[in-house]
């Protein structure tokens, strides 16, 4: 028994340590990617990712890093581990955010100052398309069965529904007033759509009969804060569907959402001015960019507990994790 005892010990002393990801942050004034260590949660690395990058995502094998470098207008590709940069990306005026196909081809890109989302191909690095929706475009989503992407214009007030097979604009369904940000759940059966200066999500049924239907909105309520102080930027959903976090801007609060109900269950304090969010990828813990604090806030998803904040570079605005 004894041996055996000690068989088991030495194999867990040998067992590897879990790995860490990297959390990477777009500085949007300071023109820096602060790279953090989600076990250690200490910035690791700092480089440079052209001038007012926003927008910020990660291929689906964890390689490249795409950075909308909206003053250069242009999309910038970084290797995710040395952080050279690799390439550019064509992608019109000003981009803002987009989204990555999940095969991590094509790229689909919203540029605010020209009024198009631009699909680009991340193989060839050529513009496969170019669509013209309402004014301002911001907010992307693709559908879970990829046949959708959607586009948020801001000033339109209107969220686009884009048949990715031949790029045209196929529904169109008004929202409330600058729509900043699109995300469907897992089982692709809702759409949100959060309006930064309306102070809702539009809870929209992507498979109604006839079209996309908004069925509910959700608004907000913080004792102490004043209601337009209550600005819904960035979101995420869990991967079971339950939750919704929804960062709320010069609040400095996430709200956290029954998805079920449709109805606020806490709201959780942040940094100053929080922005975009993103999920570990075992879901744990939820990080908010806090742009006028200059920090991100590490949220327990389970607790609904912020547990830590991270200073990081000067006014951050996107955030991304890489892959397991």
């Amino acid at each position: 028994m004894k041996t055996i005892v000690t068989a088991l010990g030495l194999s867990c002393l040998m067992a590897p340590a879990a790995m860490a990801n990297k959390v990477y942050v777009s500085n949007e004034k300071g023109n820096t990617i602060s790279v953090i260590d989600s076990e250690t949660w200490d910035v690791v690395d700092t480089f440079h990712g052209g001038n007012r990058p926003r927008g910020i995502t990660i291929s689906p094998d964890g390689k490249h890093l795409y950075v909308c470098a909206s003053d250069d207008d242009t999309v910038r590709v970084f290797d995710a581990v040395t952080y050279e940069e690799l390439w550019t990306l064509p992608s019109g005026p000003d981009p803002e955010l987009f989204v990555l196909h999940p095969s991590g081809n094509p790229l689909y890109i919203a540029n605010e100052d020209d009024n198009l989302v631009t699909v680009v191909d991340t193989a060839s690095h050529t513009v496969v398309a170019e669509i013209p929706v309402g004014v301002e475009p911001e907010g992307m989503a693709i559908s879970p069965d990829t046949k959708y992407v959607v586009n948020t214009s801001e000033t339109t007030n209107m969220a686009h529904f884009i048949d990715t097979s031949d790029y045209k604009i196929k529904h169109n369904v008004l929202v409330d007033q600058r729509p900043r940000y699109a995300l469907y759940t897992d089982d692709g059966s809702k759409l949100f759509i959060s309006s930064e200066i309306g102070g809702t999500i539009s809870v929209i049924d992507p498979n109604a009969e006839g079209g996309p239907k908004t069925t509910t909105k959700i608004t907000f309520e913080v004792p102490g804060v004043q209601p337009e102080w209550l600005q819904p930027v960035g979101m995420k959903v869990t991967s079971d569907n339950k939750w919704l976090f929804v960062a709320l801007g010069p609040a400095n609060r996430i709200a956290v959402i029954d998805v079920d109900q449709n109805e606020v269950v806490d709201y959780i304090l942040v940094g100053q001015r929080v922005w975009q969010l993103a999920f570990t990828p075992d879901q744990k813990f939820l990080i908010t960019t806090n742009g006028n604090s200059n920090d991100i806030t590490i949220i327990d998803v389970d607790a609904k507990k912020a547990i830590k904040s991270v200073q990081v570079g000067e006014q951050p605005w996107g955030v991304v994790v890489a892959p397991d």
